[in-house]
């Protein structure tokens, strides 16, 4: 699907595809085409009219900095990690940025939260931007700013997990390992798109450097991008305390179980050597034929199953 922006007045403002019969005039007019899973057909619409050379879906997701950041005759290349939520689960999605003089292109094939969010704010009238180069910076710091979200979001699901860990004794622990196992795997992918958006300005900073203004700009999003890398660090240190007291948890537990089956063990150990004794069937044993030798029996067995108990209560065992 393709989306078409353009700059009016300082603001960003969507174009729909009705209000054009002409793709030519439509392409010339967007500043900004957003190609979200494009087919075929739309990308050799896009290559024939721009006469540049779409990036496949292989290109985009190179994790070399010489594959994902550079400049060549179709314009600045910027290839970006963005979060996409599915099935609760976080994905990590390379995001194609071609920067050129009059316009910006983007492709992605996932559905992404920060695209999502962006156009709903230019159908809004609320993304104030004068050039192609700020339409791109504002998408990097919508970026950064659903991440700071997230990981707010992922501090208070920790606060829940914390209390039934530590507060709640009839909380479920292993399913409070597998909240754990999933938080840890979201903020890892947060801190991976941070890093990938860190190299993305560092990138932007050496071949915007001739409007100030940008280099402001871009050096306070490093700036935030700091501030939250810091802030995985200390999710990443709370989720692994959490997940080391669960296990203890757990492994108290489990101790218990087998602290209760040791002392049973014990316990009936005494009697049933006894009872073992006085049932072998030989002719010729002591008191055999003794009247009271039955209780007798029952009696030393009861006496000799308490006494461990007994010790175990006086020192502190039980």
């Amino acid at each position: 699907m393709l989306r078409f922006f353009t700059i009016e007045s300082g603001v960003i403002t969507e174009i729909h595809a009705y209000d054009f019969s002409d793709m030519n005039q439509l392409i010339a007019k967007a500043a900004w085409i957003d190609a979200h899973d494009p087919s075929e057909h739309e990308r050799e619409v896009i290559s024939s009219l721009l006469k540049i050379e779409l990036p496949e879906a292989d290109d985009v997701d190179e994790i070399e900095s010489s594959a994902r950041f550079f400049v060549d005759r179709r314009g600045l290349h910027v290839h970006s990690l963005f979060l996409a939520k599915s099935e609760g689960k976080h994905n990590t999605v390379s995001v194609a940025c071609i920067l050129q003089s009059q316009r910006l292109i983007t492709m992605r094939d996932g559905d992404i939260a920060d695209f999502r969010l962006m156009r709903l704010r230019a159908r809004r009238g609320q993304i104030r931007c004068k050039d192609i180069e700020t339409l791109l910076l504002t998408i990097l710091e919508q970026k950064v700013e659903n991440h700071a979200d997230m990981l707010e979001d992922l501090h208070r699901e920790l606060e829940k997990i914390s209390h039934a860990v530590l507060e709640d004794d009839d909380s479920d622990l292993e399913e409070c390992i597998s909240q754990l196992a999933r938080q840890e795997d979201s903020n890892g992918k947060v801190r991976l798109c941070l890093m990938d958006t860190q190299r993305a300005i560092s990138f932007l900073l050496r071949h915007l450097q001739s409007r100030s203004e940008h280099r402001e700009d871009l050096n306070e999003i490093v700036r935030d991008i700091d501030a939250l890398l810091s802030h995985t660090t200390f999710l990443f240190d709370k989720i692994n305390f959490l997940m080391d007291s669960t296990q203890g948890f757990i492994n108290i537990e489990q101790n218990q179980i087998i602290k209760i089956f040791s002392i049973a063990a014990v316990v009936f150990l005494p009697p049933t050597v006894i009872a073992s004794i006085y049932g072998m069937n030989f002719e010729h044993m002591p008191l055999l034929s003794w009247h009271y030798g039955y209780p007798f029996a029952l009696g030393l067995m009861v006496a000799s199953g308490f006494a461990p108990l007994f010790y175990f209560k006086k020192k502190g065992w039980l």
